[in-house]
């Protein structure tokens, strides 16, 4: 029996952070309606090419996999009786729609609860509901310039210009938040059976996720020196070249980077009056990552790694994301499965990551098409009222 069989959750969430979320719980065995607007569907089902229909984009095969879609249109009565009537059947409903919308539609916290008392309601937010930015809209990139992460990699390499981190890494980090938020919630149901409010508010959980460790030295009361953590922010720290390609290599300890520098040939530097200095001013690094960009365009990526995995050296080949697929590893652990959607064709599908030694594994579905499953949640609905 899957971990969450036996869930259901009615989710009304759009593009990445709520669909990410569910996902996640589907995939540990949830029951997930995705509650979509008749015609055009989540806005995620565009992301990527799709064929041969483009509402069954790429992106929305990984992250509504294992989901049933109903159409509803909530403006019309009808409509939203059937909402009505799915959230008295669920566990949980989660939508990302602004306060005043939902409110307006009769489907706010205090609406949902009268239906179902012990309901977990999930708000999905850009901003927490309490401050000055509450009504406005939030996407990835609003949140990475919001919570200063544009600033990050400008420090970094030193260009001027503030920059977008090259993932949707706001609306995913808020998506894990969402999906722990619903699991506590679950177990404090289980333990009180008493449900709530949740809100999940994807700028403070951004921001949380950032300043883990660029508060840094901003954590103190005065501060003690800028935000930002230097190890992440220096220029020098980037992958090092080699014959015939790139490697990444972590010096992290003193001793590992002892070890380093004499399978380099570069012991000498370490004892330099040179090195010593920019230690003691704790600005050694650089020094560092420099003399290994010096030294790894002797030998090949393999010959390095051969060298280092026998001298305990953390160490790995740097991959072009087109050949990502193609990682032994990956291949050994089953990460990318090749299937076949009965609409799309064949595809690859990553399993999920983390594996539960007490759970067997669960067969984890599609990606619907929009309304794909409306008329058997109907039924399921109308033998539920008989």
């Amino acid at each position: 029996m899957a971990m969450l069989e036996g869930i259901r959750i009615i989710d009304l969430t759009t593009v990445i952070f709520g669909p990410y979320a569910t996902q996640m719980l589907a995939d540990l065995g949830a029951e997930v309606i995705k509650v979509e607007t008749p015609g055009l569907g989540d806005v995620s089902r565009y992301l990527g090419n799709g064929k041969p229909d483009p509402t069954m984009g790429s992106i929305h095969l990984t992250v509504n996999r294992g989901k049933r879609s109903i159409a509803l249109d909530l403006k019309k009565p009808e409509d939203a009786a059937t909402l009505r009537e799915l959230i008295a059947t669920g566990d949980v409903f989660f939508h990302n729609i602004r306060g005043k919308a939902i409110a307006r539609l009769g489907f706010d916290y205090e609406s949902c609860k009268a239906i179902k008392p012990d309901i977990i309601y999930v708000h999905g937010t850009g901003f927490g509901q309490d401050g000055p930015y509450a009504d406005l809209q939030a996407y990835d990139d609003v949140i990475q310039a919001a919570s200063g992460t544009t600033s990050l990699l400008p420090r970094a390499d030193g260009n001027s210009s503030p920059r977008y981190f090259p993932s949707l890494i706001a609306d995913k980090v808020a998506g894990h938040f969402g999906a722990q938020a619903i699991l506590a919630a679950l177990v404090h149901k289980f333990r009180t059976g008493e449900g709530q409010e949740v809100a999940v508010p994807m700028f403070e959980c951004f921001t949380a996720f950032m300043l883990t460790e660029h508060l840094c030295d901003a954590t103190l009361d005065p501060a003690i020196g800028p935000a930002g953590y230097p190890r992440q922010l220096d220029p020098t720290r980037q992958p090092f070249p080699t014959k015939d390609g790139h490697i990444a290599i972590v010096p992290y300890t003193p001793t590992s980077t002892a070890r380093l520098m004499g399978l380099l040939g570069s012991e000498d530097m370490l004892a330099s009056p040179a090195y010593e200095e920019a230690k003691a001013k704790g600005r050694h690094m650089p020094l560092i990552y420099g003399e290994i960009a010096r030294r790894t365009p002797a030998r090949t990526t393999t010959e390095w790694l051969k060298i280092f995995a026998a001298n305990d050296i953390p160490a790995m080949r740097v991959r072009d994301l087109d050949d990502i697929r193609n990682d032994p590893h990956f291949a050994a652990t089953d990460f990318f499965r090749p299937r076949e959607h009965p609409e799309v064709g064949a595809f690859f599908e990553m399993r999920p990551p983390v594996r539960y030694g007490a759970a067997p594994r669960r067969d984890l579905g599609y990606a619907p098409r929009i309304d794909g499953d409306g008329e058997a949640i109907r039924a399921e609905l109308a033998a539920r009222r008989d």
